[in-house]
């Protein structure tokens, strides 16, 4: 199913160029999801990283040109035991992708790349939106490297803290967070998220937030969460209003302990 971004989002405007090459021309999000979904996979191969199997495809439609990632997985067990533990009515579903970014949509963020449904070699799946020349933050450690603004950097971390809580994220990892060129942060890779908890994952992970992100955390309700349904359920859903509630709760606390500078921030357009 094609995500049509007129009903949500009447005015489109063009990505920042970090989602492209030099010589790839700027794209709506719309029409990147057109290309995603109508494009030719010309080729396609595991990438190699993570336990999803995820594949890099390289897509045409004749004039443009781009990869992107192709994850399938569609896994659900009573009872998991994995790295960080136990855990109970596991799921790891390729739809969680698709659901974070329409999510990331509503909430007016642009570090999640454009995620669609589509049927590779006959199986539904996500495929995501590559980030051209991007590096993954485990690589950016390894290697020792620094923001060179490192105030920018962190204002994007606080966001993908708060965004992390919110969809309960159970594998967020160094593999999974992408750094463009102009070293803007990305999150890719949802698959273990939306669980169905009340209670946030890690509270300690919220320090403060985006003003504008806390403005539209208070907005979202069943209907706001509309364009997610065929991807979550009710109950997850549900799930995901609960934790709202906790970390908008816990950031109107916190600006009446701290005070509103201390907490509230207006991160820079990228």
């Amino acid at each position: 199913m094609n995500f049509t971004t007129r009903r949500f989002w009447p005015a489109l405007l063009a990505l920042a160029a970090p989602l492209f090459s030099a010589d790839t021309p700027k794209l709506t999000y719309e029409q990147m999801e057109k290309f995603l979904q109508d494009g030719k996979i010309v080729s396609i191969k595991s990438i190699g990283t993570g336990v999803t199997n995820t594949q890099r495809a390289k897509l045409k439609d004749g004039t443009l040109e781009h990869d992107a990632h192709v994850q399938c997985i569609e896994e659900a067990k009573a009872t998991f035991q994995g790295d960080r533990g136990t855990e109970l009515n596991f799921r790891d579903k390729w739809e969680f992708n698709v659901a974070a970014y329409r999510l990331g949509r509503v909430l007016g963020l642009d570090m999640i790349p454009p995620s669609i449904e589509r049927k590779v070699n006959g199986n539904s799946c996500a495929v995501t939106w590559w980030i051209d020349n991007s590096m993954m933050e485990v690589d950016r450690q390894k290697k020792k490297l620094s923001a060179p603004d490192q105030d920018s950097w962190n204002l994007e971390m606080y966001v993908v803290r708060v965004f992390d809580q919110l969809i309960y994220n159970t594998d967020r990892n160094l593999q999974n967070l992408l750094i463009d060129p102009d070293w803007h942060i990305w999150m890719i890779d949802h698959t273990r998220a939306f669980r169905l908890y009340n209670t946030l994952k890690e509270k300690k992970d919220l320090v403060r937030c985006d003003r504008k992100l806390l403005a539209r955390l208070r907005t979202l309700n069943t209907e706001t969460l509309n364009p997610l349904k065929p991807y979550l359920t009710n109950a997850e859903i549900k799930g995901l209003l609960g934790r709202r509630d906790v970390i908008v709760k816990f950031f109107d606390d916190e600006v009446k302990q701290k005070g509103e500078a201390a907490i509230l921030y207006d991160r820079p357009a990228r």
